[in-house]
Formats: structure tokens, sequence, C-alpha cells
């Protein structure tokens, strides 16, 4: 790229300060009308180049792309409402760049028979962000059909061989099932179902490292489900079965989970976390859910909005960025669904 003009190479070349090229440029006195003409034909030669005339070129050239949003409908029930979190972010990050989203919701019938979003198929969005995970046959039709740039957001694909952008949950759970060691807790359970997205199993592993470093077996018992496994949702008549042995405490792939999990725990005649201590991840807790507020690993949703929205314009436009799935660090918080080990 050309280095740009200013004024003082101009002012060298004529043989005067940068103040008198200053006041030719802008037409002010203290110039004459000779010494003004020939420092503004310099100025065009070297192709200089006044700060509102660098801005209205880029006004002029700047272009804004429309970005296409697909989700699941699964991922909307009535208490997940952290992934329309996570669109809002999105739909920000992309107005910043002088861009715009358009949401659509995938229905599960037209997941399972791999029916193309209509964003694609009539062609009104320049690039494509997938919210979250979609079935596997359905992203292997995404990758034959679409003829436009596209990126996972808060998943990756099993070979990681897509763009994606997601948080770090094999260390988050890590150091959330530390902090429960670390209060006394020896006897904790997982709360999540394995491999039904690349980001539960992600802190299932995390929870183990941590049990494995401490010298504690994990036991299958402790193992529980917090979703159906047929439809993936936590609403509808589904619910957390407590083992029969109790843990002194819970780790729970989301903040959902960890509600419903209070609640259960609660018509059982547990008291959290005096009896229980359960601890989530994304820190989004829906609002009336559960009356305690839950200790939970942070997502940095505008961090991860940001790049996602940044890449996508990237490959967009067919600049260089950094490819591969992209990890955004997140942080503890500590609130009150936590207490020191009694047993």
């Amino acid at each position: 790229m050309a280095k740009a003009v200013k004024m003082a190479d101009i002012a060298k070349v004529i043989g005067v300060s940068t103040v008198t090229v200053s006041k030719a440029l802008s037409n002010q006195k203290g110039v004459s009308e000779e010494l003004r003409a020939r420092i503004k034909k310099q100025a065009e030669e070297m192709g200089y180049k006044t700060n509102s005339a660098i801005y209205q070129e880029r006004v002029k050239t700047d272009i804004s792309y429309d970005i296409g949003v697909v989700i699941s409908s699964r991922f909307l029930d009535k208490y997940n409402s952290f992934y329309w979190e996570l669109y809002q972010e999105v739909a920000k990050a992309a107005v910043q760049k002088g861009c715009f989203t358009m949401l659509e919701v995938l229905e599960a019938e037209d997941e399972r028979n791999c029916v193309m979003p209509k964003l694609l198929q009539e062609k009104r969005a320049d690039g494509l962000i997938i919210l979250g995970l979609l079935e596997e046959e359905y992203l292997l039709r995404l990758h034959e059909y679409a003829s436009l740039p596209f990126i996972y957001l808060d998943f990756y694909d099993k070979n990681g061989t897509c763009d994606a952008v997601i948080s770090n949950s094999y260390f988050g759970m890590y150091k959330m099932t530390n902090y429960l060691f670390g209060m006394g807790h020896k006897d904790i359970a997982f709360v999540g179902n394995l491999l039904y997205t690349g980001s539960i199993t992600d802190r299932y592993f995390g929870y183990a490292r941590s049990l494995l470093e401490h010298g504690v077996d994990i036991r299958k018992e402790w193992i529980l489900e917090d979703r159906d496994s047929e439809t993936g949702r936590t609403d509808g008549g589904f619910e957390i079965k407590l083992p029969e042995e109790m843990p002194t405490a819970f780790v729970c792939n989301c903040d959902v989970a960890a509600a419903l999990l209070i609640n259960k725990l609660e018509e059982k005649g547990y008291r959290v976390p005096e009896d229980v201590s359960v601890v989530g991840y994304d820190n989004y807790q829906p609002p009336g859910l559960c009356d305690i507020r839950i200790t939970s690993y942070e997502v940095d949703m505008t961090e991860m909005a940001r790049k996602t929205v940044r890449n996508i314009i990237r490959k967009i436009s067919g600049e260089h960025y950094k490819q591969g799935v992209l990890i955004v660090e997140g942080r503890i918080e500590y609130k009150d669904s936590v207490a020191k080990c009694r047993k």
C-alpha cells in the first residue's frame, strides 16, 4: 500500500514550512497567489488528499453486507434465551460495522429433511452465521449447497475444518470443577447429555480431568441428562432424574440445567447451597426460572459476536483473516449457589 502524502512532504519539496503549505491548501491569508498555486500543483502531483477527501472516499467505497443468521428452533425453547442474547450481540456487532443481520429460525422438520435456509434459496444474504449446532447431515448438505461464506458460532464441526468461534468450554468447566474441590467437595456429579453437542462434551472432559487430577473416579450414575435426547428440548415435560446416592455438588453444562436442577432439588427437600452446591455455565440465568443466583462460568458473548462478525465480513470481502476455530476465554462469576462441603 502506498504511503500517504503528508504536508511535510510537500513542504520539503517546495522548500517552505508546513504551516505555509497548510495555509495555501486551506486558502488562508499569508501566502502569495503564486506560491499558493505552486503548492497546490505540487500537492496534486504528489497525490495529497485532505482528511475530508479521504473520509468521503471511504464513505463511497464502504460496502454494507447483509449477514444471515440461522438457528435451530430447539435452541429457542421457553428457557433457552442464551442464544437470543447471543444473536442480539451479533446484530449489534454487525451494525457497528455498517452491516445488517437477518435471523432465520430452522424448524425441526426442515432440519431433519435437510431443507436449506430460505436466506440461501432466495440469495438474500452475502454470508451466513450458523448459531448453535445443527444436525450433522444438515451441515454436510449445507457445505454442498452453499455458495457463499459461512461461519459457525458456539460450536465447531468434528474435523475442525470449518471456521468457528466458541467459548473455552473445556477449560471453563475444568476451572468450575476445581473450584468445587477447593470448597471441599469430592462427590461431584455432571449434568448434561454427553455427545449431544461438542460444547457439552468438552465441558464434560473439563470436569473429568479435574476429577482425575484429584484422584476421584468418575461414576457413571452421576452423569445426568439435562434434556430430551431426541428433541434436545428442556421443556415439554422433561425432568432431570436425581441419582439414588446423592453427591454434594453438581456441575451443570449450562445455567438452564442448573436452574432446573435446583428446582428439582428443592422439590425433593434439599437446600441449595446448604445441603448441595450447584454451578452452571454461560452466566445467563433465565429470569423467573430459579430464585437462587447461580455461580457460573461467564461466556463473553460480546467478544464472541465481535470476532464472528469481523471474520464473516472478511470472508465475504476476500480479506485476510485468522482461519479455523477461535476460542474466547471467559471467567467465573461467584454467586450464591455454592457453600463449603460439610460432609
